[in-house]
Order: C-alpha cells, then structure tokens, then sequence
C-alpha cells in the first residue's frame, strides 16, 4: 500500500528526522540505480572486495573502467531531492543525513552533517600505507600511463565506473601509490567488505537523537542500509519510506509513498521549512 505526500508531512511534522538515501535519489540528476524499476532486472556484477584485494587483473577491470567513468561521474549535479534535504538541514529538521551512495551530490547540494557510509568515488586510498589521493590527480596518472584510456565507448555504471569490453581491459596499467608504491583502491566499500565500525556507530548516533527515520530512494536490499530500519523499529522511532516500487523495510513502515523521490521531497521540504 502506497500513501499520499501528505500522509508523510503529517508524520514528520513536529519530529526530528534522521534520513537515509540511496541511488534512486540521484537518478534525476543522471546516476544509474542498482534495483529501480528499469534497473532491477539487468545483469550486474559489481566488483567484489576479496577479489580486488587479490586479483591484479580485477584491479585492472576496476581501473580502466573507472578511468572512463569518471570525467562524466564528478560532473553530476544535485537534483532537488538533495536540496530538499540541505533546505530542511538549514532549518534544523535533520539530525543527520546518512547515504549509501558514493557521488558526492548531498556535500555538493550544501549539505554539511553527511555520513558516506560507503565512502566517495572522489579519492583513492593506498592499502599499504594509508595515504589518500585526489581522485583528479589519479586520473591524470590513468590517462598518462594509458594513452586514450577515456575515449572508448561506453555506457556509465551505477558505481561510477563503466561498461566496458573485457578485450579493452588488457595491458591496462594500474598506478601504484606515489607515496610508497603500495596497491590504490577507490575510498569506497566494495561488495563483501563492511562499513567501518566508527561510521556505523556515528550514524546510529544520529538515528538515536532523532524522532523519526526518512528512507529516500533505496530498497533497502543491502544490510547497511537495512540495518538503520531495524534499529528504528527496535526502538519505537517511525519509519517513513520515499521510493519507486518496493523495498525491504515496507513492513517497517509507518508511511510509504511509491513515487519519484525529487517530486515527494521538495514537497515535504517546503511544507516542514
């Protein structure tokens, strides 16, 4: 069952709102979703953790996708869901905005108490010594060992990265960390890794101070995401869900609108303001 909008004003009228968003919150503004209503049934094989750790091949894939990718990645702007949840920030509605998505588009909107729960495409990490790297300035050092690199055809992923023909990935040369030559990875969880345990409890910090939990765009597949439900649910704080078709915390919900999450939010914004 699907409520009105204004089902959903009413219940946040008047409450503190700790929000959870996911991909489908970013499709207007051109990201591709994982399992939204035209997404949910195409073959996808995201990179895996364990594999990344241990195949240089993997690696590779990894990288000579994501140097395609990126250039169209970092150029997304926010759409007005996220300036709906940086106009009810302004207006001390919020106790926090925790996002499972990795572009960037909320710190982009002017929204300052974000947690990337699965951290951001717009830096890599070494996993020798821990230095971080610009990822502009990785980009340069892509395209500078692989001449044309982000020329090919191509279609953008999800993740930032892109499809791209296995045949092109061969003699892809990954940059090493110029700090100590160690392995570069995205500052991103991969599938089958966990979000670290800090930024968990910071963001059930969040959800705790607050009267009630706004999911936006997600399907809540995920247990990163799901997690943040069940703790709402466990203590009693009203769940609201804003997304296109189902998800898995609809059991949980005290209000559910099935509809596009950049109509539905501005709304609610404009009318708790």
């Amino acid at each position: 069952m699907s409520h009105h909008p204004d089902d959903l004003v009413r219940l946040l009228d008047g409450r503190r709102v700790c929000v959870l968003t996911g991909a489908g919150i970013s499709t207007d503004s051109g990201i591709p979703d994982y399992r939204g209503p035209l997404t949910r049934a195409k073959a996808r094989n995201p990179i895996q953790h364990r594999a990344f750790l241990t195949d240089p091949a993997t690696r590779a894939r990894y990288w000579a996708r994501s140097a395609l990718g990126w250039p169209r990645f970092r150029g997304f702007e926010p759409n007005p869901a996220h300036h709906a949840f940086t106009a009810l920030e302004r207006a001390g509605r919020l106790t926090g905005v925790l996002t499972q998505n990795v572009d960037r588009l909320h710190r982009k909107a002017g929204s300052r108490d974000v947690i990337e729960l699965h951290g951001a495409l717009h830096e890599a990490r070494c996993l020798g010594c821990g230095a971080l790297e610009d990822r502009d300035a990785l980009q340069a050092r892509l395209l500078a060992l692989n001449p044309g690199a982000d020329q090919r055809a191509h279609s953008l992923a999800p993740d930032g990265d892109a499809d791209l023909d296995p045949a092109a990935v061969a003699g892809f040369v990954v940059p090493a960390c110029e700090a100590c030559g160690g392995v570069l990875k995205p500052d991103v969880v991969f599938f089958g890794d966990n979000v670290p345990k800090p930024r968990v409890e910071e963001a059930f910090a969040r959800l705790d101070a607050a009267d009630a939990l706004l999911v936006a765009g997600s399907s809540l597949m995920v247990f990163s995401g799901y997690r943040f439900v069940l703790r709402a649910a466990a203590r009693g704080i009203p769940v609201a869900i804003v997304n296109l078709g189902e998800s898995r915390g609809d059991g949980h919900a005290t209000v559910r609108v099935d509809a596009p999450a950049g109509e539905v939010l501005p709304r609610l914004a404009a009318a708790l303001g």
